[in-house]
């Protein structure tokens, strides 16, 4: 996958879910139920135990799947999970080394930032996206939306406490895509194995996106009902 197209099937998709679990068995389970869920798009936490190894499996065996690596602290991590085959790499702040590595060898990346100033940077050094976290903590929609406002140009990511009672306004207030953790993959839907539970939140938070969009008057939102959604939606109560 080159960056191209990973960058627009981000875009088009919507969701990126961030697996930060105490296992890699947890992990794995929570990706591939996710993609049975409908959404082709998977971010690992470098906290996962053997996160690595598990990116490589991943990208090997779900070619159709985008395997990204999150959490990313250093330029030598960042290359040890390009090479596993990672197609994107995430910060939880602005890490420039990191976000030169994954430019140089044509990745997608979007560190995370805050303030204004911490976006401006984060865009100027390169980044595809640049995810705005923790939104939750700060006035979250409405703070979203004075950003993004302020900001028209740069694409942004809203992560950080983002749940089904959110998400479809962040997308309103011109998030280009939403960074959901356990709000999609609960832990205790990990604990007990409930497969069905995750397929449901992923086919909703689908719709979120969509409804959001719709709201925000975005062309984006066309693309989102594709082959991956249509079999879902009709399913789906709000």
């Amino acid at each position: 996958m080159n960056r191209k197209y990973v960058r627009s099937r981000i875009q088009e998709i919507g969701i990126i879910p961030s697996v930060r679990v105490s296992s890699a068995q947890d992990a794995r389970f929570a990706a591939e139920n996710i993609f049975q869920g409908g959404i082709p798009i998977v971010e690992i936490g470098m906290a996962v135990p053997g996160a690595i190894h598990l990116i490589s499996d991943l990208a090997k065996n779900s070619p159709d799947v985008i395997v990204g690596a999150g959490g990313i602290m250093d330029g030598e991590t960042a290359r040890r999970c390009i090479e596993a085959g990672a197609n994107f790499l995430t910060t939880d702040g602005l890490i420039p080394e990191v976000v030169a590595f994954a430019s140089m060898a044509e990745i997608v990346v979007f560190p995370g930032a805050l303030t204004p100033t911490e976006v401006i940077a984060a865009w100027r050094a390169g980044s595809d996206f640049v995810k705005v976290v923790p939104c939750s903590a700060v006035g979250g929609k409405d703070y979203f939306k004075a950003l993004k406002t302020a900001l028209p140009d740069i694409q942004l990511i809203a992560a950080g406490g983002v749940n089904q009672q959110t998400a479809a306004d962040y997308l309103e207030a011109g998030a280009m895509a939403l960074g959901v953790g356990e709000a999609l993959i609960p832990p205790d839907a990990i604990e007990h194995r409930q497969s069905k539970r995750i397929h449901e939140l992923a086919r909703r938070f689908l719709k979120f996106v969509n409804i959001g969009r719709l709201k925000n008057g975005s062309k984006i939102h066309e693309a989102v009902v594709d082959r991956t959604q249509n079999l879902h939606l009709e399913k789906i109560t709000t």
